[in-house]
């Protein structure tokens, strides 16, 4: 089978070695085994394979990320935003790495670190996404929190719109450090957490981690395209685009990042199962969710408070977009209708071919 993904490649070359439902999914994308619609006119007949929808495929990535950043266009207020990073120290990252249900609760920690300093200083509700974010350029772990926060706020005394909220960042900082410190102690003492050093050990490390400086940014945003563009990349997409990998060997990979502090590209060389190991722990299991709505953006509240906050803005709410569909997303991205046959002739749909795996089954 001749590979145009080179994720798709080291996949298959390391089918042995790495082999999961979902990997096997991205293999399959866009092959008959996983079925096909049929497109016909007088002229041509055309089937077209169903893809897989599965996390580890950059295709299938690319199109769920381009309806993500639609919906959420579509769905928030345009009005100021504030993106929000909260990092800890690198010794930190191997119990987030051994113990991945602990990243799963970085995005609420975030969240209530937030909206405690908004609801103290200012009295207001805000609107907040929260994106984990597990990796840096060179596929190593590296926990953080990405957020994007309304620049201003729902009073909750008066049901009015503040237009600006301020943020305290040192404070932001010493909540969130007193927050991930408490949540890795919790689960220290109830034995939950998986970790190769003793408990003193771990206790001293703690110890010393909550006394020192954490790195919390803030940056401020027009617009929530900017957010929605930077979020895109990590909510459906595979942690490395295809395009950095610039060698695929036998028994090795090559790929460059950006070194922020060298500002240049810089080329990192590493085995297949290197390679394979750390790509595959920054996939998300299947059904768990790349970002977290709180706040006024919270599924409970939304229904709620959207209609108000619009109203509060003087603005008119979008309708859910569609998804697009196959077709039209190839018109859009390379310009030619794959549903015009040879003639020039439109095709309609005349049938289904079932997967090879439901065939099987049967």
């Amino acid at each position: 089978m001749k590979y145009h993904d080179p994720l798709k490649q080291i996949q298959s070359m390391t089918r042995p070695y790495w082999d999961r439902d979902e990997t096997r999914s991205a293999l399959r994308c866009r092959t008959n085994e996983l079925g096909a619609e049929v497109y016909a006119s007088e002229n041509e007949v055309k089937i077209v394979d169903h893809t897989c929808k599965a996390r580890p495929c950059s295709s299938c990535g690319y199109r769920a990320t381009i309806q993500w950043q639609r919906e959420r266009w579509a769905a928030l207020p345009d009005t100021l935003y504030k993106g929000i990073t909260f990092t800890m120290p690198d010794v930190l990252w191997p119990f987030f790495r051994d113990n991945p249900r602990l990243v799963r609760a970085l995005p609420a920690l975030a969240a209530k670190v937030i909206e405690a300093q908004v609801s103290v200083s200012d009295g207001v509700r805000v609107g907040i996404m929260a994106i984990p974010h597990t990796f840096n350029g060179k596929l190593e772990f590296n926990s953080h929190v990405h957020t994007m926060v309304t620049g201003g706020g729902l009073r909750m005394s008066s049901d009015d719109w503040v237009t600006e909220v301020t943020y305290d960042v040192d404070r932001l900082m010493e909540a969130w450090r007193r927050a991930v410190i408490r949540l890795l102690r919790t689960a220290l003492l109830a034995g939950q957490l998986q970790t190769s050093f003793t408990l003193q050990q771990t206790e001293i490390l703690l110890t010393v981690q909550e006394k020192r400086w954490w790195s919390v940014k803030i940056q401020a945003f027009k617009s929530k395209i900017p957010f929605l563009k930077y979020g895109g990349r990590y909510i459906r997409r595979p942690p490395i685009a295809q395009g950095r990998i610039t060698y695929i060997g036998q028994r090795s990979v090559t790929f460059w990042y950006q070194d922020k502090r060298l500002r240049r590209k810089l080329y990192v060389t590493l085995s297949l199962e290197e390679f394979v190991d750390r790509w595959a722990q920054h996939i998300p299991e299947r059904y768990q969710h790349g970002m977290r709505n709180f706040g006024l953006f919270s599924p409970r509240t939304l229904g709620r408070t959207a209609s108000a906050v619009f109203l509060l803005l003087g603005q008119k709410q979008k309708p859910r977009p569609k998804p697009r569909r196959w077709a039209d997303s190839i018109k859009r991205d390379f310009g030619w209708d794959p549903l015009l046959d040879h003639t020039g002739k439109r095709m309609r749909w005349v049938g289904r071919l079932e997967s090879k795996r439901l065939v099987t089954q049967t």
